[in-house]
């Protein structure tokens, strides 16, 4: 099919408004997508008129619900290229995610001196969770640099292997540089050497088409809100094999089958890793979030987003007093940018926004990427399905003024 930005733009209310008497210009989409009309039909109807808790009730709401709620595992299945919807666990989120298989997975087999390798571009969810275990076991933390352009080099990552390594744990694409990592082929390596590999996919999924099979990798997390869905969504896959070893990091209703005083069976994979009432509307709009994006089409989604970064690659490359992070030749639609000279990352956030212009600026919850930069900040534009060569030109502008009043 055809991607035609006009329709797709309409697709998407919020995208008519004003900021500051000035057109919306929405470049804050890698800490939050927004999202489409149907998306938001979809939690009105649920909320109006089909709420009720699921699994347990045996009504017609309640079933209603439930079958719409699981439905959603499918449909993740599909997005993520996964043959069996088993291995989908779904929760509230990739920081979820990871702390379940933190918690779950490799808490339960790690001890001190263990190793855990991680690249310098990880988000916090990506990393904190495994200084938990760094704190409480004594596991250790071992970090892989990037290269001045900000490419992640598989072989440094297999080459950090010792007989120590426990697990690798890596984005698939850098939320503030753009790089995309080859994680196939470390996937690959790690395998030959029987480590298991855990990829944040909170970013890549909502860039490029992605097939976790092919990937190779143990475990994949990704997180709704970044996928046009609502907040408070997200699933993580986890291979069979994986998921057999791994034991409940929440307790509660629908991950046990019987429960008595002296002892608990639990659920089968995954409602074993579900405990609780989970997030059903926000569940149900994630599931319509990825069949809009399945509809318009990954690889059509891809090609626009590219044609948007060379684009804003060479306007931005026009203004020689910008200093831009990141410059991975494949990388995604996402600048990291600072100006020559004192000006700092919130001011220049606040000055694109009285032009309507919406970044994000700050450390971006990724402290040791910034300390490998030298950097206390940047400004962050981040690009969206939805974006237009247009809002390219407009970020310019408002930067072009930016440089004008602090230069």
């Amino acid at each position: 099919m055809t991607f035609d930005i006009v329709k797709v733009r309409a697709d998407f209310p919020i995208l008519t408004r004003e900021v500051n008497g000035k057109p919306l210009v929405y470049l804050d989409n890698g800490a939050s997508a927004q999202k489409p009309q149907v998306v938001i039909d979809a939690i009105t109807q649920a909320y109006s008129h089909e709420y009720s808790n699921v699994h347990r009730g045996l009504h017609y709401l309640s079933n209603l619900a439930t079958e719409k709620y699981e439905a959603v595992r499918g449909t993740i299945a599909r997005f993520l290229g996964v043959s069996d919807e088993r291995q989908i666990v779904m929760n509230s989120g990739t920081t979820e995610g990871i702390n379940t298989v933190a918690y779950g997975w490799a808490m339960p087999r790690m001890e001190a001196g263990d190793e855990i390798i991680l690249s310098v571009m990880e988000h916090h969810a990506n990393i904190v969770p495994w200084h938990f275990l760094r704190e409480r076991l004594g596991v250790k933390l071992v970090w892989v640099d990037v290269d001045a352009n900000g490419d992640l080099d598989p072989d440094k990552v297999l080459g950090a292997i010792t007989d120590r390594t426990r697990l690798i744990a890596v984005t698939h694409l850098s939320n503030v540089l753009g790089t995309v990592v080859d994680v196939k082929s470390i996937c690959d390596g790690a395998r030959e050497r029987g480590v298991p590999v855990l990829v944040d996919g909170s970013q890549a999924a909502v860039h490029m088409p992605v097939n976790v099979e092919e990937i190779g990798c143990d475990f994949y997390a990704i997180t709704g809100h970044k996928l046009y869905g609502p907040s408070g969504s997200g699933a993580i896959y986890i291979h069979r094999d994986r998921m057999a070893e791994m034991q409940p990091f929440m307790g509660g209703g629908d991950m046990i089958r019987e429960v008595s005083k002296d002892a608990v069976t639990y659920n089968d994979p995954p409602m074993k890793f579900e405990a609780g009432t989970p997030g059903i509307v926000q569940m149900i709009g994630l599931g319509v979030a990825l069949d809009y994006m399945m509809g318009l089409g990954m690889e059509n989604i891809a090609a626009h987003e590219r044609h948007l970064r060379d684009y804003a690659r060479d306007r931005l490359d026009g203004l020689n007093w910008l200093n831009v992070q990141g410059r991975s030749v494949g990388k995604a639609a996402i600048f990291s940018f600072t100006l020559e000279g004192a000006a700092h990352a919130h001011d220049i956030s606040t000055i694109l926004d009285k032009k309507g212009v919406a970044v994000r600026a700050g450390q971006h919850c990724t402290g040791p990427l910034m300390e490998h930069l030298g950097l206390a900040a940047t400004c962050r534009a981040s690009f969206g399905l939805y974006n237009t060569t247009e809002e390219v030109d407009a970020l310019v502008d408002a930067l072009e003024l930016c440089h004008k009043l602090l230069a």
